[in-house]
């Protein structure tokens, strides 16, 4: 059980999901862009783009981050 909270805590990978029209994006670097229509998070990879209606931020930390609304679509993208 320690194994598993200590994986958790020290996961820096960043990963996303989606659940009851929210997505819960974690490890992510900066909120680059923040719109009804569209938000755009960079993580070390790139940029992660969410595209859709009536977007709204849910909870907001320091390295996660609760998206709500109508969710069209997701990309990745250049930096």
């Amino acid at each position: 059980m320690f194994d598993k909270l200590r994986n958790y805590i020290e996961d820096r990978s960043f990963h996303f999901q989606y659940f009851d029209s929210k997505l819960d994006v974690v490890n992510y670097l900066e909120l680059v862009i923040l719109e009804e229509s569209r938000i755009t998070l960079r993580y070390t990879g790139g940029l992660f783009i969410i595209k859709g209606s009536n977007l709204s931020v849910n909870k907001l930390l320091d390295n996660e981050i609760l998206i709500s609304g109508h969710i069209q679509s997701m990309e990745f993208g250049g930096r």
